[in-house]
């Protein structure tokens, strides 16, 4: 059995869940005013936005985005019927398939992301210091790494 959370433990652990959701709800909730996007979306199309030809296979597309692979292939329907994504057979192995953003994809992603950047720096960066982003850099990637 675990031990117990110290106070402070409790305290940082609390402080962090709480405040990660509020902050996840909030920019999902402007983006999806705003555009008509829900974070996965977004997340979605920067990722395959900045994919050689814009696209990469749906393993690798889920392991960047930290999915299932029945996560991603549930978000990746939902963006084609809508036009910003398409999926193609893998050009090295037709069994496999990649995800690959549209031009009406990309147009979204242009047209969402000046909107987008408001909402994180008011919710988010201009509430930290330059050494304050630089901690929460290193320990949530460490955290990520685990």
């Amino acid at each position: 059995m675990a031990d117990p959370l110290t106070d402070s433990e409790q305290l940082a652990w609390r402080t962090f869940i709480e405040s990660s959701w509020a902050l996840h709800t909030h920019l999902e909730d402007e983006l999806r005013a705003q555009t008509g996007l829900s974070m996965n979306d977004y997340h979605v199309m920067v990722v395959l936005s900045e994919a050689p030809d814009r696209r990469l296979r749906m393993g690798e597309l889920a392991k960047s985005l930290v999915f299932s692979p029945s996560r991603i292939t549930y978000q990746i329907s939902s963006m084609v019927k809508r036009g910003l994504v398409s999926k193609q057979p893998c050009p090295e192995d037709g069994r496999g398939q990649e995800a690959v953003l549209t031009d009406e994809g990309m147009a979204a992603l242009e047209a969402a992301a000046p909107l987008h950047l408001i909402t994180v720096r008011d919710s988010f960066i201009d509430h930290l210091d330059p050494d304050e982003l630089a901690v929460v850099h290193r320990v949530f990637a460490r955290i990520r790494k685990a």
